[in-house]
């Protein structure tokens, strides 16, 4: 039998998600100051952009996730 769906801690764990993901793209930000190796700095900014991607569509979550609340899902 499925779970059913409790949505009421989703925008906390997005937010949680979205801090983590800056983090990583400032920790990843200090390491391509820091490195002479190119091809590492060019993983870096590619997995920057990925995260960069990642964190508009976590936004989007979260509006969607307000949306449902405001219509009265949870």
């Amino acid at each position: 039998m499925p779970k059913p769906d409790d949505r009421r801690d989703n925008v906390d764990k997005i937010e949680y998600n979205i801090g983590k993901t800056i983090q990583n793209m400032e920790l990843a930000e200090e390491m391509i100051a820091k490195t002479d190796d190119e091809n590492m700095k060019q993983e870096l900014k590619e997995k920057n952009n990925r995260r960069e991607a990642a964190l508009k569509g976590m936004r989007k979550e979260i509006r969607d996730e307000a949306i449902d609340k405001k219509n009265g899902y949870r």
